[in-house]
């Protein structure tokens, strides 16, 4: 039996404060009632991230939170910078259960599914839904940790059926420090796993809205293990792309690689690498893993909005009205709305569709690390009763 909801068991909430006390007292002001039993959040890194850690454990005490730093923050008012973003679920309708990952290098499927395991038998003891059908997994890495292909292929291993979306922390684009939050503090070289389990209907999708062109790169020299292209085409790298592209090496930048990236073909489905930074050696860094041999195939944006647009009331149409969207939304795809003059459009849109979540250094998909996606997943309103 279906039954529609005449409460908010999840609510939003979002400071501007910088005083970190006043911040974490304003987000318990909108978030706090008697039945809260998870909140998850996003900030920006320009906080005191010690002085925040031990203002949101205050004053929330007694609740468990999970959270991470990001490029740009989804609030209840649509785009943000240098804000605190959250969400409270109610513990009768969500089940939520957290696991920190770290020595991200060697992390196997044995850990990993021991870890699984466990959330999912916490989450079995609370009898708020059965687990088929009805739970999801939300994933946070630390987005300069350069271990998010290991970690997801693995976890995804472990993780068999249940959906799977996330992102990477952020900065602020600043390019040097990126922090999870979980049991009581802000840590680097680590992942949270989010396991929720409820009886509401929801989604979890991914979408970008990039199309290919004829334009073709070969990797013929790059280290993996720092996602470094030293060449393409045989030639040093960056000077490869701006050739592609037609434009001068000093006008290699973030915008550039926002409006011109690159994607590997698996498939019949193009998957983004976006370039992070070009080196004094005139290499490029990417956010996702490149590997000697592969080709990169030129990209160039179709209608970002459009493609949103189009996704979101896609799944409405069979979800209903959404309680909640969490989104984790590139930074480069926020960046190419401020480009193209879209962003407080866009963030009317965010706003339509009762979006929060953050910008990330890269987005994750049930075992993927993906690029200039928009990736998350939709809560309904509809209750399945068991």
């Amino acid at each position: 039996m279906n039954a529609p909801l005449f409460q908010e068991p999840v609510r939003s909430a979002m400071s501007s404060h910088r005083d970190v006390g006043r911040a974490a007292t304003e987000l318990a002001a909108q978030l706090s009632h008697p039945d809260l039993g998870f909140v998850l959040f996003f900030c920006s890194a320009e906080y005191d991230l010690g002085a925040l850690s031990s203002a949101l454990e205050a004053a929330f005490a007694g609740v468990r939170l999970a959270g991470c730093t990001t490029a740009g923050e989804l609030t209840p008012r649509g785009y943000d910078q240098g804000t605190i973003t959250a969400l409270g679920f109610d513990r009768n309708l969500f089940a939520v259960e957290v696991g920190l990952v770290e020595e991200l290098e060697t992390f196997t499927l044995p850990r990993a599914q021991k870890l699984v395991d466990t959330l999912i038998g916490r989450c079995r003891d609370t009898r708020v839904a059965p687990i088929k059908g009805r739970t999801f997994a939300l994933t946070l890495l630390d987005g300069l940790s350069s271990q998010e292909e290991q970690v997801l292929v693995t976890l995804d291993s472990a993780l068999g059926s249940i959906p799977h979306f996330g992102g990477s922390a952020g900065d602020d684009i600043h390019l040097t420090g990126t922090h999870v939050y979980v049991d009581g503090a802000f840590r680097t070289q680590a992942a949270v796993v989010v396991m929720v389990n409820t009886p509401l209907d929801f989604e979890v999708f991914t979408t970008h809205h990039m199309q290919s062109l004829e334009k073709k790169l070969i990797v013929t020299e790059a280290d993996p293990a720092t996602r470094t292209v030293y060449e393409l085409n045989a030639e040093p790298a960056a000077v490869e792309y701006a050739r592609l592209l037609g434009i001068e090496l000093d006008d290699l930048d973030f915008g550039t690689f926002a409006m011109n990236p690159l994607a590997v073909r698996i498939g019949q489905e193009y998957f983004v690498r976006s370039i992070q930074k070009v080196n004094p050696d005139l290499s490029l860094t990417f956010y996702c893993a490149v590997e000697n041999g592969i080709v990169l195939t030129a990209m160039r944006p179709d209608a970002m909005l459009a493609n949103l647009r189009h996704r979101l009331d896609g799944i409405e149409s069979t979800l209903g009205e959404p309680l909640i969207t969490i989104g984790c939304d590139c930074f480069l795809r926020r960046l190419e709305a401020e480009l193209t003059g879209q962003a407080d459009e866009t963030s009317r849109l965010l706003v339509q569709h009762n979006v929060v979540g953050f910008n990330t250094y890269g987005e994750q998909f049930d075992g993927m690390h993906i690029n200039q996606t928009f990736t998350g997943v939709v809560i309904g309103r509809t209750q399945n009763d068991y």
